[in-house]
């Protein structure tokens, strides 16, 4: 079964050879130089340029629908033979978001609850960004169930970078 590998900037080269990613999904502040990992083609890396931010503030950019648009077209585009690293400056917020919120694209059956049950098991530091979180439950018609999710499962243990971690696309 393929799955989604969410890391952290640092750990990402390691991560994505450990796993064979092909396809890379970088979520981070836009003016942060991302060394794409050997063996990753310019066109299997999608870099979405926000801060790791809740609500708009002055001088920073938000996640946006925009970021949420191109974060949906490439997962579903991307052809699973291997597995969709995604990774932030910490592996802890944005990622953990995306990582979420593709599960919950690419697969419409998984409970939304359960997967977020399951992403606070694989990643206890997890803290999926609230408002990329929200624009989603939208966008995939969820009812708000996906935001119910993951308030349930609370803030992560407090970390400086998270651990890298396996996503599955079913549970």
């Amino acid at each position: 079964m393929t799955y989604l590998v969410v890391s952290s900037l640092a750990e990402l080269p390691a991560t994505v050879a450990a796993h064979g990613a092909l396809d890379v999904v970088t979520l981070i502040n836009a003016d942060t130089v991302v060394e794409r990992p050997s063996g990753i083609a310019p066109e299997r890396h999608l870099f979405l340029g926000m801060n790791d931010i809740a609500a708009p503030a002055e001088g920073l950019t938000h996640p946006g629908e925009n970021h949420l648009d191109d974060l949906l077209r490439f997962g579903l585009a991307w052809d699973r033979t291997k597995p969709l690293a995604i990774h932030c400056w910490a592996g802890i917020s944005r990622s953990t978001a995306a990582a979420y919120i593709l599960a919950c694209a690419i697969n419409p059956d998984l409970d939304e609850a359960a997967l977020a049950w399951e992403l606070r098991r694989r990643a206890p530091s997890a803290t999926p960004n609230p408002l990329l979180v929200e624009m989603a439950d939208r966008r995939l018609g969820r009812d708000g169930r996906m935001v119910e999710a993951i308030r349930s499962i609370g803030r992560g243990e407090d970390a400086f970078s998270g651990t890298p971690f396996v996503l599955p696309l079913e549970l």
